[in-house]
């Protein structure tokens, strides 16, 4: 387990929820019953399903699905999320790093939000990501968008602000405030700011 995927672990594992309230108490209940090297894979097993809510702002697509459930990443989510996060311009659909869903998934548990993230841009080809660098400033030559591993977002009756603090807060990755342009950048590189 590579750092980030700790730090995302330790995010989720704090976040308060009532179904977290429960799990909670069955976690504590199932710690004093089993060996602590099994302790791990069971209170991931009573973790409560990851879900989330997608809006391709390119394409008008939602989609609302649960990715993770059981202790076990679900493949058909994933398939669909790899479709909505696709490079609009290509229509090249790659898979997303499950670090970066988390991520949203803590984020979302983090601030209650309830609208979609809007999908300002996801999966980018290299062909695209040159293209935007000749473009616009602040386009990374070797950005982690075409690797699955970044997003760039904003969500309905949040500001920007707020989803940036709570994004830095979290230590999950690199987080972007682009307030000109209306959008949070979210990727699962090294915890860093701008």
């Amino acid at each position: 387990m590579n750092l980030i995927e700790k730090k995302l672990k330790a995010a989720l594992d704090l976040m308060v929820s009532r179904r977290s309230i429960l799990t909670g108490g069955l976690v504590a209940m199932a710690s004093s019953f089993i060996p602590r090297k099994a302790f791990s894979a069971v209170k991931d097993l009573l973790l409560p399903e990851r879900s989330i809510f997608l809006y391709n702002i390119y394409t008008g697509e939602k989609l609302q699905a649960d990715y993770w459930s059981n202790g076990q990443y679900l493949t058909d989510a994933l398939t669909e999320i790899n479709h909505i996060f696709r490079d609009h311009i290509t229509e090249t659909i790659e898979a997303i790093d499950t670090n970066l869903l988390d991520l949203l998934f803590a984020l979302k548990e983090k601030l209650n939000i309830s609208e979609p993230f809007h999908i300002i841009s996801g999966y980018r080809t290299p062909q695209t990501n040159a293209k935007l660098r000749k473009r616009k400033r602040g386009v990374a030559k070797n950005s982690l968008h075409m690797y699955g591993k970044a997003v760039d977002i904003r969500v309905p009756n949040y500001s920007n602000k707020a989803l940036k603090l709570s994004a830095m807060e979290l230590k999950a990755g690199g987080v972007g405030y682009y307030p000109r342009s209306g959008f949070v950048h979210l990727d699962v590189g090294d915890v860093r700011h701008w």
